[in-house]
């Protein structure tokens, strides 16, 4: 198990990113939330098996067919709390 931090930068609000994240993520098993950040980037927090975490990541680059990534900057973190699912969270 693993835990990774993502920050997504570009035009990635309004335009169903964190949905697409959230359906992702909880179609592969993932654990975590995600949320707009007021600066204009996406935060993400995911936890799961390795491979399945990176490939989230990398499907960060491309996300929905409306946004435009600018840059998805990943580092590990730690999970606050545990979590059971995948979560929309409101913007910090």
């Amino acid at each position: 198990m693993v835990t990774q931090r993502v920050l997504v930068s570009g035009r990635v609000q309004g335009v169903g990113y964190r949905d697409w994240v959230v359906r992702t993520a909880q179609r592969t098993g993932l654990t975590g939330w995600v949320r707009n950040v007021r600066d204009g980037r996406v935060e993400i927090l995911v936890s799961g098996e390795d491979e399945t975490v990176a490939r989230l990541i990398e499907g960060c680059h491309e996300g929905t067919p409306l946004a435009r990534v600018d840059h998805v900057e990943a580092f590990a973190a730690e999970d606050e709390k545990r979590h059971k699912g995948f979560t929309k969270r409101f913007t910090a």
